[in-house]
């Protein structure tokens, strides 16, 4: 409990921040900045080597890494973008550049892709190159704290598990430079790290990935179980 109450101090003061320094919409507090300045950032990310090699990307959902998604799917990159709580059965979308009804800018939105794209399990995806996630707060040691519902960690550790996450995926973070904060940060052993920090700005290249080998079973509450189909389904199947 120590670690949430630092956790969360830590992110209502990045949000306080980016709204008095007025870098964000109002009413940033409680989610993933949509900092402005994301389509520098996912622009930024585009110039780097390991973004051009990749072809498979898993993304958030969040506003602030559309361009990242668009971007994407523009350049003819395989898109999983994860269902909002991971509350289906199949919990991503499948964004398949040469299967699109809308344009990309269209498709990355999670309202329009809720309309469009399928649903996949994690036993229909392809290995991914690129994990796209959001942060609220990122030192360059490479912790980062998400919103503080956690289910960043958790479709990292599901695929990870599941083989499909390994050594050589890159975990890439975007967010505005204020979120860049100097000394330590409060992590936990379900917490992944990030390999790059990309802002409009700067890239910054961060200290040796520390990844959970999977989900931390014990680090979850019953009620968060039984409200993700994916974990409920591996409890009922153990039993």
């Amino acid at each position: 409990m120590d670690t949430d109450r630092a956790k969360q101090a830590v992110r209502e003061r990045v949000w306080a921040l980016l709204e008095r320094e007025q870098v964000v919409p109002p009413g940033v507090h409680g989610y993933i900045p949509a900092f402005f300045g994301a389509e520098e950032a996912a622009d930024r990310l585009a110039t780097l080597p390991v973004w051009q090699a990749a072809q498979v990307i898993k993304a958030v959902p969040d506003k602030a890494q559309l361009p990242v998604r668009a971007r994407a799917l523009r350049e003819g990159k395989l898109v999983y973008m994860a269902v909002p709580r991971l509350a289906e059965d199949k919990p991503f979308y499948l964004l398949d550049p040469t299967r699109l009804s809308v344009p990309p800018a269209e498709a990355a939105s999670s309202r329009v892709a809720a309309t469009v794209a399928p649903k996949v399990g994690v036993d229909e995806l392809r290995p991914v190159d690129m994990v796209v996630c959001g942060s609220v707060a990122v030192n360059r040691d490479g912790v980062r704290l998400g919103k503080g519902a956690g289910y960043s960690d958790l479709e990292v550790a599901l695929l990870t598990e599941a083989g499909l996450i390994g050594p050589r995926t890159v975990i890439v973070t975007t967010v505005h430079s204020l979120q860049v904060v100097d000394g330590p940060l409060p992590e936990t052993e379900h917490d992944f790290s990030v390999d790059l920090i990309v802002t409009p700005d700067q890239v910054v290249e961060c200290a040796p990935p520390r990844r959970p080998r999977g989900i931390l079973w014990d680090h979850l509450s019953a009620e968060k179980i039984a409200a993700i189909p994916v974990l409920a389904a591996r409890i009922a199947q153990d039993t």
